[in-house]
């Protein structure tokens, strides 16, 4: 997964589309936000994003850095959530794909999603 790729999932995930992010994925992928218990399967993650993605007004993705290993990509940066009540939320993130060629078969979400609960 390049660049490019890495830029059009994040596209999709602050556009809130399930099915354009869930088709980044592997048809076995896990999907881990936080500190919640892995999803597996695309339909189940699509279920899962798709909850999470009605429960906030709008996301802002800002990458930082990206490191590409054999087999694996990571990106840091910020996320910026727009609350229901129209509050903004911006908090770091850190991203861990395991890569079965250009899609994703892992995706480790890890960031605190405890502001978002007050």
């Amino acid at each position: 997964m390049g660049a490019i790729a890495l830029s059009k999932l994040f596209e999709s995930i602050d556009a809130k589309d399930t099915n354009t992010f869930v088709s980044f994925l592997t048809e076995d992928a896990v999907f881990r936000y936080g500190s919640q218990p892995p999803v597996q399967g695309k339909a189940m993650v699509g279920e899962a994003v798709s909850a999470f993605f009605g429960s906030v007004k709008g996301l802002s993705h800002k990458l930082n850095e990206t490191w590409e290993g054999n087999g694996s990509l990571v990106c840091q940066g910020e996320v910026t959530y727009t609350l229901p009540d129209d509050r903004q939320l911006t908090v770091p993130f850190v991203n861990v794909f395991g890569l079965d060629g250009e899609l994703i078969r892992d995706y480790l979400v890890y960031v605190d999603p405890t502001p978002l609960m007050d």
